[in-house]
This record gives structure tokens, sequence and C-alpha cells, in this order.
């Protein structure tokens, strides 16, 4: 792959630079840890299998000073060290929300129950729009698929 299949999205379609700040300024709010954050949006890059997605996201955990034992295994985080219960159930939501279940609620009341059990209603809402954030991106870098590991300005073509 040598270039995007889309151009720069937010030159054709300028309401898109609104509508992610937007996004990002109510899952950056304080009441989720960033790195908490960073962690569900990885995860969600990998449970849709983007690489474009899990190396953006590995690259924001990196920079924020993540521990280089955590990263890879935020894939295996379920019987990985490292991880808070805090952080364990926030993977669990992203997962529920990404994931068809076989039978009844993605979101189960026992697993909403835990979460409920480490974050208080502006936490877990502000985890709600985190995952809603990073799903809000998946349709673009699954179809319009930007090149990994590029500045903003070189991973997606010029307009034809």
């Amino acid at each position: 792959m040598t270039e995007s299949r889309l151009p720069n999205p937010a030159k054709l379609v300028p309401e898109l630079g609104a509508v992610a700040g937007a996004l990002a300024k109510a899952a950056g709010n304080g009441s989720v840890p960033q790195s908490t954050i960073s962690l569900i949006q990885l995860r969600a890059g990998q449970l849709v299998g983007n690489t474009y997605l899990a190396v953006l996201h590995t690259g924001a955990l990196r920079m924020s000073g993540e521990s280089e034992k955590r990263i890879p295994a935020v894939a295996t985080w379920r019987d990985a060290p490292g991880f808070t219960d805090a952080e364990r159930v926030a993977l669990a939501l992203v997962e529920a929300v990404l994931t068809p279940a076989a039978a009844g609620e993605r979101v189960s009341d026992e697993l909403y129950a835990e979460a409920s059990e480490h974050y208080d209603d502006r936490a877990l809402a502000t985890l709600t729009m985190a995952i809603g954030q990073v799903c809000f991106f998946i349709p673009l870098a699954t179809i319009g698929r930007p090149l990994p590991g590029l500045t903003p300005a070189t991973q997606w073509r010029d307009a034809g």
C-alpha cells in the first residue's frame, strides 16, 4: 500500500475538524485518566483489525510515556499483569461494544455494575464518549485507509 484510498477527509469535509475536536474535548475532560482513554483506543483498533489505528494509538501511548510492557499486552489484557481493575473494566467495555454478543446485550448488567464500581456517572459517560470517539473514526480508517505511522499531512493521498 503506497497511498490511502481517500484524500484527506478533513479537506473534503471541513466540518470534520469541529466534530473531531468536540469528541476529543468530551473524551479528554479529565474524569478518566488519559492513559485509560488511550488504552481503549488502542484496543478498539486491534479489535477491528486496523493497522492504522493500532499504530496511531500505540504511538500516542509511547509519546505519553506508557510502559513498553503494557502496550503490547493490551491485546491480551485479560491475563496480562500490569493493568488496574479500572483499566480492565474499561477494556472490557470497549470489547463488549465492538464484539457481537452470542446472545443478549453486548454490555451486560454485570459489566455495567462492575464499571460503576470503578467510575462515577460522569466518568462512565466519558468512557462512553471515548469509545464513541474511536468508533467515529473506524470507517475513515477502514474505508479511507490512511497510511500508518505518517503525519496527518502525509498519510492521505492528494485529491484527484
